[in-house]
């Protein structure tokens, strides 16, 4: 299994904090972001190779990183071309960049680079093994922390069944449940990545990728518990600096 890190984008809610840096190298604890993340990800033994998708301004910046980190993967920075926000190619347009440009065909653990976590992974590893090949997305309940509709808001059906997906939705449905931007997408349906692209190619983001794939597969769900804070906006990552 490889695993994805998304950190590509251009940082727009963080802005001015991201013209200088990238929100996955945002310090916690005296370390970037990412190397919290990294770290949970070399904690399973179920992943063998990570990929960190950056951006043209960012790139260099994330070699320095990982020239500093003790890697116990190989570690792939990959550059998606992109230097701002206007150019910015989205991130599932990054995610299949990846997988075309590595020649990826296994199951993908995909996580969002300004994911900030206490929880392990191997639950969740096995749990979307266990019901492979249908996809299965992280969901968190916010218990009323953070405005749910700062994120993707998930409804669920019987047996972990996601039934609808709201990206951001502008007023609130009755659920607290959020998609934390981490993924387990089978080998057998990376094909309708591309499939999705081709008709929807201008609107890039995974949340509204999952909405469409609901209704082409079956999706599950796997609720995590513990402490989480999403840094994508300046005052998500102050409560992260702070509280995590």
């Amino acid at each position: 299994m490889k695993c994805l890190i998304l950190a590509g984008g251009p940082g727009v809610r963080t802005y001015p904090v991201t013209k200088e840096t990238a929100k996955a190298l945002f310090p916690v604890r005296g370390r970037p972001a990412i190397s919290h993340i990294v770290n949970k990800v070399q904690s399973t033994e179920k992943v063998d190779e990570v990929f960190v998708i950056s951006n043209q301004r960012f790139y260099p910046d994330f070699e320095e990183w990982l020239d500093g980190f003790a890697a116990e993967v190989p570690i792939k920075i990959l550059n998606d071309g992109s230097v701002n926000c206007k150019d910015s190619i989205g991130a599932l347009k990054s995610l299949n960049f990846a997988i075309d440009s590595c020649s990826l065909d296994e199951d993908l653990l995909v996580i969002g680079g300004d994911n900030l976590f206490s929880f392990g992974l191997d639950e969740f590893i096995e749990s979307s093994l266990a019901v492979k090949p249908q996809p299965s997305i992280g969901v968190f309940n916010l218990n009323g922390k953070t405005k749910p509709k700062k994120f993707g808001v998930v409804i669920l059906g019987t047996e972990r069944k996601v039934i609808d997906f709201y990206e951001k939705p502008p007023q609130l449905n009755g659920s607290c449940l959020i998609s934390l931007c981490l993924y387990f997408l089978p080998k057998e349906t990376l094909h309708l990545i591309k499939d999705y692209l081709a008709l929807y190619g201008n609107n890039g983001s995974i949340g509204n990728y999952i909405k469409w794939l609901i209704k082409q597969r079956q999706v599950r769900a796997f609720n995590f518990e513990g402490e989480w804070f999403g840094i994508g906006d300046v005052d998500s990552y102050a409560d992260a600096v702070c509280l995590l």
